[in-house]
């Protein structure tokens, strides 16, 4: 308990620092990285694109050390300041499964914690989950973010790389809000990790191709966005 109580001082103090951290890869759930088979076609696509697929859930966690409960299943909505492409839009993808809400459980409780310590006292938090499968075809890449560098609109942003066969490109590119490259990382292992504080840090990633042409690429993330509620302030950091 100890050692990752120091963990998670040391990744606040990270991204109080800089509004960014990386985290070394840990394990992932085989039946989780599974599930990531059964994701549906994203429809909304702006630009007409077929290769992104998810699946999306919203959850709720009251102040402190009380439960995380899925909340009813909802459409996935952001500004069009935030994202030029499907912004200001009502998007209904199919929900995720709740056989990974085991493998998800862990997950919010730490995001959750890493953002009350954040915050001057523990605060209730929407979170948003979301699924991705990115494929890219020879001749036709794969965008993991079409929308390009952006914010999500949130207090803070969770990023997992799942899975990535006969990739190359999908390097992350972070930016502070004037849009000056602070860092490019290429989320190479399964299990390691991204947080943002969305409030400084842009993000994008480049996109993607396959290796083998033969072969699609695949890039399987899991995104967790964190929003103070009510409306959130910026994060004192």
């Amino acid at each position: 308990m100890d050692a990752a109580r120091d963990r998670l001082a040391a990744i606040r103090a990270e991204v109080a620092r800089q509004g960014h951290a990386l985290l070394d890869a840990g394990p992932v759930a085989p039946g989780f990285a599974a599930s990531f088979e059964d994701l549906a076609l994203d429809t909304h696509m702006g630009d007409g694109g077929r290769y992104r697929l998810r699946r999306h859930a919203t959850f709720a966690a009251a102040p402190g050390e009380a439960g995380i409960a899925r909340q009813p299943h909802r459409p996935h909505r952001q500004a069009l300041m935030h994202n030029r492409l499907n912004g200001d839009v009502d998007r209904w993808f199919e929900p995720v499964l709740p056989e990974v809400e085991p493998a998800l459980a862990p997950i919010l409780a730490f995001c959750r914690d890493l953002a009350d310590g954040l915050q001057p006292a523990p605060a209730s938090w929407e979170i948003e989950v979301h699924q991705f499968r990115i494929l890219g075809q020879a001749g036709a890449p794969g965008l993991p973010t079409p929308e390009g560098v952006h914010r999500d609109g949130v207090d803070l942003v969770f990023i997992m790389l799942v899975g990535r066969r006969n990739v190359t490109g999908g390097r992350t590119l972070i930016q502070d809000a004037a849009g000056r490259m602070l860092a490019e990382v290429e989320l190479a292992e399964p299990g390691q990790a991204m947080v943002l504080d969305d409030h400084r840090i842009r993000h994008g990633v480049t996109p993607i191709a396959p290796r083998d042409a033969g072969v699609a690429a695949t890039r399987d993330v899991l995104v967790v966005t964190l929003s103070r509620t009510p409306s959130p302030n910026p994060l004192p950091l």
